[in-house]
């Protein structure tokens, strides 16, 4: 039953990755082309600066919330308790954020238009509560919601985004949607909890603060590039040229953490069973995943960039195909991290060594945006980017080289990193070959992929034997039968 549970989880997430990755597809190249640059350098660049009064209004809560759900599953008036505790705390401190924030840049400012309208942000932030539902492993609603929100989004853009002035009719789209979304959970959430019979918010302090460091130190080192590189250029087509291609890489790097977002709650569950041998076979199997999945994605952005970037953005894009490249190298690094930092260290409550890995990462992403922003403008951003996350995996992967055998995690690598490195060499040399962008791309991803996969077989890839004997054959099997 429990398998079952994480399969079907996944499944669940796997579908809404699926929808996150094909709606850019959709829409980004219309907004490239609507905007330009400059208008999605604005649009990046004022989201990155309410993205941190969301972040000091929420205090981590999301991340805490969700364990602590975790931990409570099958007491219904403890998780009560803790819902209802996380939300007066939630409220306070996101109504002194937004306050703040209004006084700070809605009065009066170049972007205040468009500050106003993302203080429905704030509001919607305040109201989700996604986080119940992750610890309490019901997925399906979150995808649902999340599925309903994406659709109209997309609709809306094409019917209302016309020209560079719009910027504010795309920020409103993107607020509402998600204060729409965050309103439809709360018809389900009423079936799972009670009214409080007590409320002790003091319980949480610590413990929510304890996390809330970290959490600053993550938006450091994942936000800041886009306002540095605004603040110190003043040239929002340099936020454009980095918005645009961090884009595609979140885009990618959805499909592997979702299983983190799935193995957090089921990790936090076995740390309250001390059940520490399944929290050890769930780990060795994420970072066989996450291996499976990162090596061809990093090197399939390397090779399919500078075709792929003129046909997906149009003109005026000439430096993100190098940027998209040397960010690639972060969907390794930030997948890995994912398994050690979020669903390890943080639901064994190690807080600590987490804490301290994502401020190194802060650190080194501040110091060197300094530095490299005035030398390669957003170029310099990305190379930061790619040494921060180095250094926030390094950092992990010591604190838990003692609970897990590093060197058979480093072994399962090896069959990938030379799959890929196969692929690589033989796919990038096409791009010398073929003149049409479109059939480049195409025979570039196709070649790619199978490629990939045979060379998987010839080295008798036990992770890809077992993902199709376990999964696509039998799939294949009922079809066949049906």
């Amino acid at each position: 039953m429990q398998k079952k549970s994480v399969k079907m989880n996944y499944i669940y997430n796997m579908m809404y990755q699926l929808l996150v990755i094909i709606i850019p597809v959709i829409t980004t190249p219309y907004l490239a082309r609507k905007l330009g640059a400059d208008g999605n350098g604005i649009y990046g660049y004022t989201i990155s600066i309410v993205t941190y009064f969301i972040l000091f209004g929420s205090l981590g809560i999301s991340l805490y919330g969700q364990r602590e759900i975790a931990y409570n599953q099958k007491d219904k008036e403890k998780r009560s308790n803790v819902f209802w505790e996380l939300l007066i705390i939630r409220f306070i401190t996101m109504t002194l954020s937004a306050i703040l924030f209004y006084f700070i840049f809605c009065m009066q400012g170049k972007y205040s238009e468009y500050y106003k309208i993302l203080l429905i942000e704030m509001l919607a932030n305040l109201l989700d509560i996604s986080w119940f539902f992750q610890g309490m492993e019901d997925f399906k609603k979150i995808v649902i919601r999340n599925f309903i929100v994406k659709i109209i989004s997309v609709v809306c853009i094409f019917i209302f985004i016309k020209n560079p002035s719009h910027i504010n009719r795309y920020l409103l789209i993107y607020v509402l949607s998600t204060l729409f979304g965050s309103l439809t959970l709360w018809i389900s959430v009423f079936k799972y909890i009670n009214l409080p019979k007590k409320i002790n918010i003091k319980r949480h302090l610590t413990a929510i603060i304890a996390l809330f460091i970290p959490q600053i130190a993550i938006q450091i080192y994942t936000v800041l590039d886009k306002t540095m590189i605004g603040a110190i250029l003043n040239d929002m087509s340099e936020v454009g040229y980095y918005e645009q291609s961090q884009k595609i890489i979140k885009i990618l790097l959805t499909i592997i953490t979702a299983v983190g977002t799935v193995m957090m709650p089921r990790i936090a569950n076995c740390f309250a069973e001390n059940n520490k041998e399944q929290i050890k076979k769930y780990m060795y199997k994420t970072f066989n995943f996450v291996f499976f999945l990162a090596f061809p994605l990093m090197f399939g952005i390397m090779i399919v960039s500078n075709p792929f970037v003129p046909l997906f953005f149009g003109k005026g894009y000439d430096k993100v195909p190098l940027i998209m490249s040397i960010l690639s190298l972060i969907i390794l690094f930030i997948s890995l991290s994912n398994v050690t930092g979020t669903q390890y260290l943080l639901s064994t409550k190690r807080q600590k060594e987490f804490t301290i890995s994502v401020v190194v990462g802060a650190c080194v992403n501040f110091i060197l945006n300094l530095i490299l922003i005035n030398l390669c403008k957003s170029v310099g951003a990305a190379i930061a980017t790619i040494f921060a996350e180095l250094s926030v995996t390094i950092v992990q992967f010591i604190f838990v080289h003692k609970d897990f055998e590093l060197k058979r995690v480093f072994k399962m690598s090896i069959n990938y990193l030379i799959s890929g490195l196969i692929m690589f060499c033989i796919c990038f040399p096409m791009i010398f070959l073929i003149d049409n962008n479109l059939i480049c791309v195409a025979v570039q991803s196709i070649t790619g992929v199978l490629i990939y996969l045979i060379v998987l077989l010839i080295l008798k890839d036990a992770f890809l034997s077992d993902l199709f004997n376990n999964n696509i054959k039998p799939i294949f099997k009922k079809i066949i039968k049906n």
